[in-house]
């Protein structure tokens, strides 16, 4: 089957769907989130063939997201981490399994918890306004243009907002 090519379209989930848009890429960046740094360790836990990690991984490298370290010459081995992009990217992760904890495993209980190091509490991630800090939910925000927006190539997409900006004064 051939990937779809959401890189060019102007918009940025598309886009960011260019790089993590397959079942294994995600769960990469998983292991590198929780400190699975070696391509072995990472193809064990997740049971992948060698030819898969080594694409995702390829691709993560190309778009800067991870970055790899050699730690052995011969035969040459790496260490790869995620780079400043790649932790931004995490956060997207994080929501995921925010809602995967909610709505799979529901009261059962997530099977991976976060400490949060400022205050030493478990707890979930969410986000919040970088300007007020006040947390940010669904109906809390409305889309407006950014300064890359195409019009004239989604015009559906430009009515939805004009419709936002109606409602929200």
């Amino acid at each position: 089957m051939q990937r779809s090519d959401f890189g060019d379209q102007p918009c940025s989930l598309a886009r960011t769907l260019d790089i993590i848009g397959d079942p294994w890429t995600p769960l990469v960046l998983r292991d590198l989130a929780i400190g699975i740094s070696r391509f072995d360790a990472i193809q064990r836990n997740l049971g992948l063939s060698r030819k898969v990690l080594t694409q995702r991984l390829q691709l993560l490298l190309e778009h800067e997201v991870v970055a790899r370290t050699a730690y052995q010459d011969n035969p040459v081995r790496y260490d790869y981490a995620l780079t400043e992009k790649g932790n931004d990217l995490a956060m997207v992760l994080i929501a995921i399994q925010t809602f995967g904890d909610k709505w799979i495993f529901g009261e059962a209980g997530p099977p991976l918890q976060w400490r949060h190091l400022g205050c030493g509490e478990v707890s979930t991630v969410v986000p919040c306004c970088e300007h007020c800090g006040q947390q940010v939910g669904p109906g809390d925000a409305v889309p407006l243009r950014g300064p890359s927006a195409d019009d004239a190539a989604y015009p559906e997409l430009t009515a939805a907002i004009d419709r936002w900006q109606a409602l929200a004064g």
